[in-house]
């Protein structure tokens, strides 16, 4: 290659890596072969401006370029072969910013997530008053916690971490494969290490190694007022412990909410059946009910319906996303008596002829037999 490098690549000398790259993958999708089959010099200047980017993005290549205009590693960092032989890692990174295997430069986070703790969840047993009100709880789950003896860690008390002698301490082992494509480079975890880039010469006698240990963890859970049943809350980060450091896993807190032996959640409403006698039905009465929030009168107009609502504004539930309360709801169940006295009866049937409704009253020779029993 006789042209200046930086020129190939339109850049000035005191570019920046970022310059390089963001200018190299411009290029790399304007000259692609497969983006232009119909330019036969298109494949040419592809190779022209890979094997630029090749040496100006590795710094040592690019000092000795500086130094020197020229660079013996230049000459084989085509498409096709060489020592610095273009990947299909290098084709994405091209294209999508990216690495197709996902580990170019992830080094110790790609580690730290791999090792990651896993997500756990529990159960919580909540009444309806602590859902519709909020409640602190306190739990204690078995989960995986971190070690005491190493610090979570994984290494013996007074000892230190070694870097890992097959991947050199990066976390992660490449291989280079020929294929039609030329030279493919692919990239994963280093099985010897875990891809953590370091090794313990001595691990902790306490977990093995691991830097975590079966045990219970202490939990205080904020439940928030009007949660509702089956819901569920996510503990970020207080979940079963990492491996040798790693982050904690999430813990799931499930909510399942007793029923209440009066109450019934209707979303944010709450309900209630409210019993009456076809007296008051009739008449009208004023009535108190237990609610969560205390003994609360209801007024019950004179001729009320089997089934009315009466409604008692902002005793219901609040909302998890206004925290508006809803109200309470009491469904009116007027109830019919059963095992009347002779005098009720017969008051009934009274009230029925006024009425001129007809009905089928015992026989009046049983009313006086009642009454002869009752007076004796």
């Amino acid at each position: 290659m006789s042209r200046d490098l930086y020129e190939v690549l339109g850049v000035a000398r005191s570019a920046t890596d970022d310059e390089i790259k963001k200018a190299y993958r411009a290029l790399a999708r304007r000259y692609h072969p497969d983006a232009n089959s119909g330019d036969p010099d298109a494949e040419e200047r592809f190779k022209e401006v890979q094997a630029a980017y090749e040496t100006l993005r590795d710094p040592e290549r690019r000092r000795r370029y500086d130094m020197f205009g020229t660079t013996d590693e230049r000459a084989g960092a085509g498409f096709g072969g060489g020592a610095g032989a273009f990947g299909l890692n290098d084709l994405f990174d091209a294209f999508f910013g990216g690495d197709v295997f996902g580990g170019r430069g992830r080094g110790r986070a790609a580690a730290a997530e791999a090792m990651r703790g896993p997500d756990a969840e529990v159960v919580l047993e909540l009444s309806l008053a602590d859902a519709v009100f909020g409640a602190k709880k306190t739990l204690e789950p078995r989960m995986p916690v971190e070690c005491e003896t190493c610090g979570g860690r994984g290494a013996a008390p007074g000892t230190q971490p070694v870097a890992c002698t097959t991947c050199n301490g990066t976390g992660e082992v490449r291989q280079v494969r020929r294929s039609l494509l030329g030279q493919l480079v692919t990239a994963g975890p280093c099985p010897a290490c875990d891809a953590t880039g370091e090794v313990f010469p001595t691990p902790c006698a306490g977990c093995g190694g691991e830097g975590r240990v079966a045990g219970t963890r202490r939990l205080d859970v904020d439940v928030p007022a009007g949660i509702g049943d089956g819901q569920r809350l996510r503990l970020a980060g207080r979940g079963p412990a990492g491996v040798r450091g790693a982050p904690a896993g999430d813990l799931y807190v499930g909510v399942r909410v007793a029923p209440h032996p009066t109450l019934e959640r209707r979303g944010d409403d709450l309900y209630l059946r409210l019993p009456v006698s076809f007296a008051q039905a009739a008449l009208g009465a004023r009535l108190e009910v237990e609610t969560l929030d205390g003994p609360r009168e209801v007024e019950l107009a004179a001729g009320t319906q089997p089934g009315a609502q009466l409604r008692l504004r902002g005793l219901g539930a609040p909302s998890l996303r206004t925290g508006r309360r809803g109200d309470l709801v009491c469904e009116v169940v007027v109830e019919v008596p059963t095992n009347l006295s002779a005098e009720e009866a017969e008051l009934l049937a009274r009230f029925a002829a006024l009425r001129g409704e007809r009905v089928d009253p015992p026989r009046e020779g049983l009313f006086s037999r009642i009454r002869s029993a009752f007076q004796a």
